[in-house]
């Protein structure tokens, strides 16, 4: 917009810019530059994009503008800069999964996320960072070094998709995308003051991949606002026969789709899911945005699923999903792997069938136990995570409280609980601790209704702006 500070146009929700660059108001040439100058203003020090092709992206901006100014049609996210998660490949540009072993490693194809977002006019700018191999909910690896958290750059951001979490909120895109296994999409998401959107498994087809019937791992959105969570997708989302589990529907990129009212509306609110130690300021911020949901008409009841088991049977299933996608790297390159990627591979040859056979049935009794809930309660709301953002030089969180972790991935166990669910969640924007740290809120929906979780969220989200509106470091 002339006149407009370009970091003010560049952290403007997605689908308002989308509209923008469609009623001419603003070309895609000057909304890439826009994030250009975010990237040469924080990315140097939050570390948050690991490739930039800002030759590239002004290249295919200043097309899209001719393409709009010839009559062409134009897609959902024409004109808007975009960032693809390291895992995800990119026909001719590094992907990496944070690992030395892929460090110049440049594909010939395009995962389908990322072709279905350049179809839809997207201007790919780069790639962002994550741990390798996505293990841990901690953004560092021995390639890039650590992603740096945008409110306080001496904490993490979160993992594992936790370069797209800083990207977008520092503006240097208008939209990114992310997976998510044991929270992967919700912890950066929390951590970073944005939305992040775990769908249901086959709402976003997941191509190539070698673990075509695995049901941990999803890819999904990450935006600014709800609103931008639901326009990216609609593209991302619907049916490839290349994946099997590839389900039909798509959610609508309308904002207008997304009101609701929920007067009325039982909620259903676990604060430590079964009894997982949550520390007290996570616990004080998630509290009180769940007493806002009596500002939408809302009834809050404690309740929750049959959680017993979940947490063992999430590290079996785990475990076989690392051995299956990278066991033979220990027998060629495991000097270059880290240690709790190792320790992963490794854990899945000690268990036995009967492991395995228990651990599924976990989860079909806790996709069960939660299906039945939530045909009770509209929603289940509980936290994303059980800490606040930690040192970047941490890790990983070793105790909460008194109770220590015994693994790097335990403290993330409020959300992979709700992985092993099957059902869609999402990590939404609740308010800062008294040290001035993000927090989220977890919200699970009904089974594949991702458009409800939505609606609620965007309702919800209006209520918390007033908390969670609040400038990045610096």
């Amino acid at each position: 917009m002339p006149g407009q500070p370009s970091c003010n146009l560049a952290t403007r929700p997605a689908w308002e810019l989308a509209a923008e660059i469609r009623a001419g108001h603003l070309s895609a040439r000057e909304l890439t530059e826009a994030c250009l100058a975010q990237v040469e203003r924080h990315n140097p020090q939050l570390n948050a994009l690991v490739t930039v092709d800002a030759e590239g992206a002004l290249a295919k901006a200043a097309a899209a503008d001719d393409h709009q100014a010839q009559g062409g049609p134009l897609g959902p996210l024409h004109g808007l800069p975009v960032a693809h998660k390291d895992s995800f490949l990119t026909a001719g540009m590094r992907t990496t999964w944070g690992s030395q072993v892929y460090a110049e490693h440049v594909p010939k194809q395009d995962s389908l996320i990322v072709s279905r977002q350049a179809e839809a006019g997207s201007i790919l700018l780069g790639k962002s960072n994550l741990p390798e191999f996505g293990a841990g909910s901690q953004t560092f690896n021995e390639v890039f070094g650590a992603t740096r958290n945008p409110y306080a750059p001496a904490m993490t951001c979160g993992g594992s998709s936790g370069g797209a979490a800083v990207a977008l909120a520092s503006g240097m895109v208008a939209l990114a995308d992310g997976s998510d296994m044991g929270g992967s999409l919700r912890n950066p998401a929390s951590f970073c003051n944005i939305v992040g959107l775990r769908p249901s498994i086959g709402r976003v087809p997941n191509w190539p991949n070698n673990n075509s019937f695995g049901q941990l791992t999803v890819a999904g959105p990450m935006g600014r606002c709800v609103a931008d969570v639901a326009l990216l997708l609609s593209v991302i989302a619907g049916e490839d026969r290349r994946d099997p589990l590839s389900l039909q529907s798509a959610a609508s990129p309308l904002s207008a789709a997304l009101q609701g009212d929920f007067r009325g509306a039982r909620i259903a609110y676990s604060p430590d899911l079964g009894g997982l130690p949550v520390e007290p300021a996570v616990r004080a911020v998630t509290e009180a945005g769940v007493q806002r949901l009596a500002d939408l008409g809302c009834s809050v009841e404690l309740a929750e699923p049959d959680f017993s088991g979940g947490a063992r049977a999430f590290q079996v299933l785990r475990a076989l999903t690392y051995a299956s996608g990278y066991r033979h790297l220990l027998d060629t390159h495991r000097h270059l792997l880290k240690d709790t990627v190792v320790w992963n591979i490794e854990q899945a040859r000690q268990f036995t069938a009967v492991d395995v056979i228990d651990a599924e049935a976990v989860r079909a009794r806790l996709f069960r136990d939660t299906q039945a809930l939530l045909e009770q309660y509209d929603f289940l709301v509980a936290p994303v995570s059980q800490v606040l953002p930690f040192p970047v030089e941490q890790p990983y969180v070793r105790q909460i409280g008194d109770q220590p972790m015994d693994t790097y991935i335990d403290w993330m166990t409020s959300c992979s609980l709700i992985t092993l669910s099957g059902h869609p969640c999402l990590s939404l924007p609740c308010g800062f601790s008294e040290q001035g740290l993000p927090v989220g809120l977890q919200i699970v929906g009904r089974y594949r209704d991702e458009q409800r979780l939505l609606a609620f969220a965007q309702a919800l989200e209006t209520l918390n702006r007033p908390y969670v509106d609040r400038p990045l470091a610096g």
